[in-house]
């Protein structure tokens, strides 16, 4: 397994009681912490505005700001958003945009992409809130924007909803064929179609039930696209509770519902903790590698993990990485 992890910037409340001008200084030491290491191969953040599950006046740091950033602080490890959401931004901008990036980077970013989803922001921002099938239809038109871009170094097209003629992307990605592209999402008529057509990488549903079956969709369009099924690598995201008894992953949890008490009602806070009792990452080691390793033998091959905490302290990623990772590379 290959293992991405995600950047505190906010979006999920944490980097609540950290002064404002320390929020840089807290992501780009655990960035450069991650780097320093081989464990890591990726480095990710979210791509919202406000906070989740409900906007605040709480800090939340734009994602394609903090890659360029990241770019420049980091020296190996790879750079990505779970997810872009494409029309927060015109696609050739941002096809220009994350060329440049790969050049700060030296040729290390990825491009995760979706259609997007957290009405409010969309709305907050001016964008309206377009039914599915027309973010899902932005998002093809925009994925065959950034191909043409990054293999060409100008893109023409005359979409639906977005109109390039003669578009200029120059220099093109330092990497061959341009930035990898992952297709973020499950749904499986016309998302998981994309990803069959356009996605290096897929990333949907962690839990072994929901990964087999968008992997069996994912499979069907493949052969309907004329796309080998085995070459798209798939991923899943993980919310991590990790303690080295079952104690003190309760005592993690609380921890965790403490620091986010202040902010969110007892409703919203109980799904927020619901969003890791019984994952597949929540637990001692032992069960946190017997349930992670179930759905890689599935065929989840990158796993990319979120540790609530780690603002504040590293100690779950440390028992992570050396009870986790080596029994599931």
């Amino acid at each position: 397994m290959r293992f991405g992890l995600f950047i505190p910037q906010g979006w999920r409340f944490d980097l609540v009681g950290i002064d404002d001008s320390q929020h840089w200084a807290t992501m780009s030491s655990l960035a450069r912490r991650a780097d320093a290491g081989e464990l890591w191969e990726s480095l990710w953040v979210y791509d919202h505005f406000h906070t989740t599950p409900k906007p605040s006046e709480e800090a939340t740091h734009e994602a394609w700001s903090l890659m360029a950033g990241l770019a420049a602080a980091t020296d190996r490890i790879r750079l990505g958003q779970m997810c872009t959401c494409m029309a927060y931004r015109n696609p050739m901008y941002l096809a220009k945009m994350a060329a440049t990036i790969d050049h700060i980077s030296g040729g290390r970013l990825e491009m995760g992409i979706g259609g997007g989803w957290y009405e409010h922001e969309w709305r907050a921002y001016g964008y309206g809130f377009p039914r599915a099938g027309v973010r899902l239809k932005m998002l093809e038109e925009g994925v065959q924007i950034f191909e043409q871009a990054w293999t060409k170094g100008v893109a023409t097209l005359d979409g639906e909803h977005y109109q390039v003629d003669g578009a200029i992307c120059r220099p093109l990605p330092l990497q061959p064929g341009g930035v990898p592209l992952w297709i973020a999402g499950g749904g499986e008529k016309v998302t998981l179609r994309i990803a069959a057509e356009h996605g290096r990488y897929t990333n949907f549903d962690g839990t072994p039930e929901g990964f087999a079956h968008k992997s069996e969709v994912l499979r069907e369009h493949c052969k309907n696209v004329g796309t080998d099924f085995d070459q798209i690598t798939r991923s899943s995201n993980y919310n991590v509770m990790i303690g080295a008894t079952e104690a003190e992953v309760e005592e993690r949890q609380r921890e965790h519902a403490a620091r986010l008490n202040p902010y969110l009602t007892s409703d919203e806070l109980d799904k927020q903790v619901a969003g890791y009792r019984g994952m597949p990452a929540h637990g001692t080691p032992e069960q946190v590698v017997e349930k992670l390793s179930a759905v890689k033998d599935l065929g989840m091959s990158y796993g990319i993990f979120y540790f609530a905490d780690t603002a504040y302290s590293t100690e779950q990623i440390e028992l992570f990485e050396r009870e986790v990772m080596p029994a599931l590379v």
